[in-house]
């Protein structure tokens, strides 16, 4: 049974950081793509930062910069450290595991809440 469970999130003042951390177990970590996606209220989910199997990475445009996304595979872990955080980042927090190969397949994680106010 696949699962990925998230934690890290929390309240944080504007500027502040969090690092959120996903735990996966039940699949070949190392063989998968690990992305981290974010759903606001009344908002569709987006994509905020990607790490492929290869340790390539992307983000989302809104990132600017402020976030990066990690991956121990020897943990089987995906890690988010986010940095200057705006109240606009404020948001459930997901976790996903995506594979092309050999079938197409997404796990996800239960998400975890970032809040970002003063």
């Amino acid at each position: 049974q696949v699962q990925l469970v998230e934690s890290g999130g929390g309240l944080v003042q504007p500027g502040g950081s969090l690092r959120l951390s996903c735990r996966a177990s039940g699949l070949t970590f190392s063989t998968y793509f690990m992305n981290w996606y974010r759903q606001a209220p009344d908002n569709e989910r987006e994509l905020v930062a990607r790490i492929t199997d290869a340790t390539i990475t992307n983000y989302g445009d809104f990132v600017k910069g402020r976030f990066i996304i990690s991956r121990d595979n020897a943990k089987n872990t995906v890690y988010l450290q986010m940095n200057s955080l705006e109240p606009e980042d404020t948001a459930v927090y997901y976790c996903n595991a995506h594979r092309l190969w050999p079938v197409e397949i997404d796990y996800w994680g239960q998400g975890t809440q970032v809040t970002v106010s003063s």
